[in-house]
């Protein structure tokens, strides 16, 4: 998957997909495809060629790396947070119909009131990923609350700290790391 320099240093780019309409409307998301601007956008950004690359298993993620000139396998470790029930709902509608839910889930990074994933089980799952990279360069096209996850395992960070980081669509996001030690970087 990834080609292996004599360094044993791991570089990773983070791409964050192109918008959707759930991105547009600030609603949990599903597996929606991309919007017409994401697609455009996703379309007019630098091409990522023939680099090693992965993606979430999601449509969103599948057609920005196609846009983006990637052929990207489908990795089951960056799909996107299980929102649950909450899926499909913006977070105001959340917020109104279930406001003890919304308040605990965005203050215990344990919690999962919707029924979905907690930030612990997102965090968690990506930080044994990102263990599990090999020396090399790869492209991963994910998913903001995966990025996310990435920032603040990187950083050291505590798990509240999750909500401290924003992923525009298309953002990048640069890791390099070797023995568990990372240093990051972001490109807009």
């Amino acid at each position: 998957m990834t080609d292996r320099p004599s360094s044993g240093v791991a570089r990773l780019l983070l791409v964050c997909h192109a918008s959707t309409a759930a991105t547009a409307r600030a609603v949990f998301p599903g597996d929606e495809p991309l919007d017409e601007n994401g697609l455009r956008r996703a379309a007019a950004a630098a091409p990522l060629g023939a680099r090693p690359a992965v993606r979430g298993p999601e449509l969103r993620c599948a057609r920005t790396a196609e846009a983006l000139g990637l052929r990207a396998e489908p990795d089951p470790l960056l799909a996107d947070c299980d929102y649950g029930r909450w899926r499909g709902r913006t977070l105001d509608e959340v917020g109104a119909a279930e406001p003890e839910a919304l308040a605990t889930w965005l203050d215990d990074p344990a919690a999962a009131p919707h029924g979905g994933e907690p930030v612990t089980a997102l965090l968690g799952r990506v930080s044994g990923w990102l263990a599990g990279l090999p020396p090399g360069r790869v492209v991963a096209v994910t998913h903001p609350a995966v990025i996310r996850a990435a920032v603040v395992h990187a950083a050291g960070a505590p798990a509240r700290a999750f909500w401290r980081v924003d992923v525009a669509p298309l953002a990048r996001v640069t890791l390099t790391g070797r023995g568990g030690r990372w240093r990051l970087s972001y490109t807009p």
